[in-house]
């Protein structure tokens, strides 16, 4: 049941958008919710504050941000003569407004770390079922926006495509917070360019230099930010002291932690599990057991692992907590076995540590970024005769080939000595 008296408003002052509102009605009691709040505690860019201080905003702020994104987009689609209801409406915000709230502590830095084969995607599903069921029913049309099953698919397009509001809100967020100019794009003008065609989101031609920028700005935030060698280095270290911290917890040793990261450490955690609803601890089940977990927990853990006896996890967490980096070197080709072996080598005689040590010490792993994927949903451009072409193929200045070109590198971590 709502529980909004329908006279309910909130305006928020946001850095980069100005002043926004929250929509009234059920968005409002979503953003109210303990579900969503955690939001606040989760940073957007993991790690990136070790390198770009300022990139301490966190996943609260980008869903408000896109879902003010989307009701400029509802304005502008209206304005040209396409029906969206007041429900379709309200649908739309709360998709766009619970769509990264299954991420789990520091955002994509630990994924794949603290649960087992789900996605943030999948498990923002489940919890997008758990609240429509507390909302006796009311984010029926959001589930199927987001699970691209509502009739009108450009409604699923507005909040995942290759021109959504997710992708324009963290784009000219990430970039201020950042201190970068790379990711600045023409959010409102592309915004207003926006038209539907056959049930799916073009832009109007006169918008095709704003789309070559945000393209272009896609790239470079990847390469500038995103993936830059010394964030891959801290979040491979994380990733690894929650690896050590797994390895010991299944050895039978005792592990400070709080109540909801101990469930996970102690327990293989994945889909099947997510969607049981029985208590697994706490009087509480593992959805809520997630909800209840955020970047605090690991930093917390860490600063009190970095004085256990485990050397390797007491080193790794002494690394994170003081900002003592691992080197990274990245490269086009993968290295070699005995490159790698004589890194280990030179590592393990350094710290006197096993072999088995030094799968936590020495990493090896691959990136890769492309800016455009013609096989996904396309940027369509609309001419004034009604005609349509890909991005790829209306732009004069970008090589179709080079944007859907996958770009692969390879890089190996170890520690500074």
């Amino acid at each position: 049941m709502s529980l909004n008296t329908g006279s309910k408003k909130k305006i928020v002052n946001d850095p980069v958008h100005g002043f926004i509102h929250i929509p009234s009605g059920i968005s409002y009691d979503l953003v109210e919710h303990s579900f969503f709040q955690r939001l606040r505690r989760i940073k957007q860019l993991g790690l990136s504050y070790l390198v770009f201080p300022g990139t301490f905003h966190n996943r609260f702020q980008h869903a408000l941000g896109a879902t003010h994104l989307m009701s400029l987009a509802i304005e502008t689609i209206r304005s040209k003569g396409h029906v969206i209801t007041q429900e379709e409406e309200e649908g739309v915000y709360a998709a766009i407004l619970l769509h990264d709230i299954g991420h789990g502590p520091f955002s994509h830095a630990l994924e794949y770390s603290i649960v087992d084969g789900i996605t943030h995607e999948q498990i923002s599903e489940l919890f997008m079922k758990r609240l429509n069921h507390q909302f006796r029913g009311e984010l029926d049309v959001a589930v199927k926006i987001f699970r691209n099953e509502y009739p009108k698919r450009f409604l699923n397009q507005l909040v995942s495509s290759q021109l959504d509001m997710d992708r324009l809100d963290y784009l000219r967020r990430d970039s201020f917070f950042a201190g970068v100019t790379e990711g600045v794009v023409g959010s409102a003008r592309i915004i207003k360019m926006l038209d539907v065609r056959n049930d799916q989101l073009v832009v109007e031609a006169k918008g095709i230099y704003s789309i070559e920028k945000f393209l272009i700005a896609r790239r470079l935030m990847y390469w500038q930010v995103y993936l830059h060698k010394t964030v891959i280095a801290a979040e491979e270290m994380l990733v690894h002291i929650l690896k050590r911290a797994k390895y010991l917890a299944e050895k039978g040793d005792e592990l400070f932690a709080t109540p909801s990261l101990t469930y996970f450490l102690y327990n293989k955690v994945g889909k099947m599990e997510f969607e049981n609803p029985n208590v697994v601890c706490n009087g509480r089940n593992a959805l809520e057991m997630f909800a209840d977990l955020d970047d605090d927990d690991i930093m917390v853990s860490i600063k009190v692992w970095a004085d256990h006896s485990d050397k390797v996890l007491s080193y790794l967490c002494k690394c994170i907590r003081d900002r003592q980096l691992f080197k990274i070197e990245i490269q086009k080709t993968t290295f070699t076995k005995e490159y790698i072996d004589q890194v280990k080598k030179r590592v393990g005689r350094y710290f006197g540590c096993s072999d088995h040590a030094l799968e936590f010490m020495v990493i090896s792993n691959s990136i890769s970024n492309n800016a455009y994927s013609s096989d996904d949903d396309q940027i369509n451009i609309l001419y004034k005769d009604d005609t349509q072409c890909d991005i790829g193929e209306a732009s004069d200045m970008l090589d179709a080939s080079v944007l859907s070109k996958t770009v692969k590198k390879y890089y190996l971590c170890y520690p500074k000595i």
